[in-house]
């Protein structure tokens, strides 16, 4: 199997060029170990059909020395307990709202129905409310993730802690020999950083920047300078970047070769090993590392460029031989359809300027149709130059798409799954061959959370030619303001949401 050695994509684009890049900074903190969220547990299963309460909630989470950081979390004080979810179950959700304001339970890498069943804008769940909704789990086996998806103010919710992680299983993944002990050999690790305030608080409204929120503070599923034991010869990390803007260059001690065995939305055909990768925002993948040269004592570290985030400690484990398999998935993707012209999205600007094919998203406004079932390659354009320009993650909702090119060349090597984001570089064109399985209303934007609040989204409508055209309520921004707005007891004129400046600084209605 060949070993890769770099990142890929090119260095100019790095955040590190960022005029606002924040540095990650080695912790001083005493280790801790790794929080590994809790599995949801059903409120009950009848055949395959399962039930679930998921609670949006406030809380405090002990960070670092000193007081508690106060936080949100999805049935627990922050981020969430892990959904696992098999294919082909039918979901019940009992969605329950704890915090002081309303927010939206979105299925990110889950092919449902939108928009209220995916928990895009369009369905809020407003404060000491509820909303129930079903779905069937019709795809392949995957690392997903729910969080909090109101406009404009998505990535203030996710700062403050609204991200779980949510798994597929399917019987194909289930028959291949690979680590899925969870919390033992298969673990989450989800990447975000924060500033810490006085009191070890965090203060968006203080750190905010357009081009995405950072902080000098790593944390690892919520975790300051974790550490891991290791009890198996084999480890599955799902990797989430889970940050508003941060990008991770990852490698680990002594090039320890990191084995990719998935991407976004299912297994890759074959294994990827690589000794440096770079994960963008929203995406996911998982790897298996071996182990199997180190001794009890010895540590193996994860790093970001040069800044350690996960200590892994060497336990006595049983040495094991089996090898990966040298194929994993036989990936079906259809044809695109000879009718259907290619659908060119443009992604433009940085800071308030960000834009998708030159406007700023609105709400009630469909940007484009397309019938289910259909498949249609979309090119997909970064044209931002602007001061060397900058990295843009484009995600789409309802479905998992296949990257077939950039800039007309083979798409990286590990992008050979179903991908749900793929991040462009300046200048880049990245064509995608797209389909839907459900239909629907669904967004597709920039995942960088405070570019897509700043208007950096778009939206389309999928829909059966065969049916009747679905007349669809949707929501519109100054709903949505105006009930955050009476949340907080204060006056339109003086609400303050993140994504509000990108719009009055282009002179562009929302």
């Amino acid at each position: 199997m060949k070993t890769y050695t770099d990142y890929f994509f090119d260095e100019p684009a790095f955040n590190t060029h960022d005029a606002g890049y924040v540095p990650l900074e080695t912790s001083n903190t005493a280790p801790q170990p790794l929080r590994i969220p809790e599995l949801l547990q059903p409120d009950r299963v009848e055949g395959n059909d399962v039930y679930y309460t998921i609670t949006a909630q406030t809380g405090s989470v002990q960070m670092l020395p000193g007081a508690p950081t106060r936080t949100w979390g999805f049935n627990a004080p922050f981020l969430g307990q892990t959904a696992v979810f098999q294919n082909g179950q039918t979901i019940h959700l009992h969605l329950v709202n704890h915090l002081p304001e309303l927010t939206t339970f979105h299925w990110h890498g889950l092919d449902i129905p939108g928009p209220i069943e995916d928990g895009g804008c369009h369905a809020p769940v407003y404060p000491d409310g509820s909303r129930d909704v079903a779905f069937k789990v019709q795809q392949m086996a995957s690392t997903n993730w729910l969080h909090a998806h109101p406009c404009p103010e998505t990535a203030a919710q996710v700062y403050h802690g609204l991200a779980a992680l949510a798994i597929v299983q399917d019987a194909h993944e289930a028959s291949l020999p690979l680590p899925r002990d969870y919390g033992v050999d298969d673990i989450p690790v989800i990447l975000q950083d924060r500033r810490f305030h006085e009191d070890n608080q965090w203060d968006y409204r203080a750190d905010y920047d357009p081009d995405g929120v950072q902080g000098p503070t790593a944390l690892v599923n919520g975790t300051v300078n974790p550490y891991f034991n290791v009890t198996t010869q084999k480890v599955r990390l799902r990797i989430l970047d889970g940050a508003n803007r941060r990008e991770w260059r990852l490698h680990l001690s002594d090039d320890l070769p990191l084995v990719q065995i998935a991407g976004d939305a299912s297994l890759l055909p074959e294994p990827v090993a690589m000794t440096h990768v770079m994960i963008t925002c929203a995406e996911r993948q998982e790897f298996v590392v071996d182990f199997g040269q180190y001794q009890p004592g010895d540590e193996v570290t994860l790093y970001s460029d040069e800044t350690p985030l996960l200590t892994f400690r060497i336990q006595d484990f049983q040495p094991d031989s089996r090898p990966l398999p040298e194929h994993l998935l036989d990936l079906a993707v259809p044809d695109a359809d000879p009718e259907m012209p290619i659908k060119k999205v443009v992604l433009s600007g940085m800071d308030e300027a960000v834009m998708i094919d030159g406007t700023k998203f609105v709400m009630d406004r469909i940007d484009y149709r397309m019938p289910w079932h259909k498949c249609q390659i979309w090119d997909i354009e970064n044209t931002n130059d602007e001061m060397g320009g900058m990295i843009h993650p484009f995600h789409m909702h309802g479905t998992g798409f296949k990257v077939i090119s950039r800039n007309g060349h083979a798409p990286y090597p590990n992008e050979t799954g179903l991908k749900d984001v793929v991040s462009l570089n300046p200048g880049e064109h990245v064509q995608i061959k797209v389909w839907f399985n459900v239909t629907g209303v669904f967004m597709y934007h920039c995942h960088i959370l405070e570019h897509e609040d700043g208007g950096m989204m778009a939206q389309l409508e999928v829909f059966d030619p065969e049916k009747p055209a679905v007349q669809y309520d949707l929501m519109d921004h100054h709903k949505m303001m105006q009930a955050f707005a009476d949340e907080r007891g204060v006056e339109m004129k003086d609400l303050w949401l993140g994504g509000m400046g990108s719009y009055e600084k282009m002179k562009m209605h929302m």
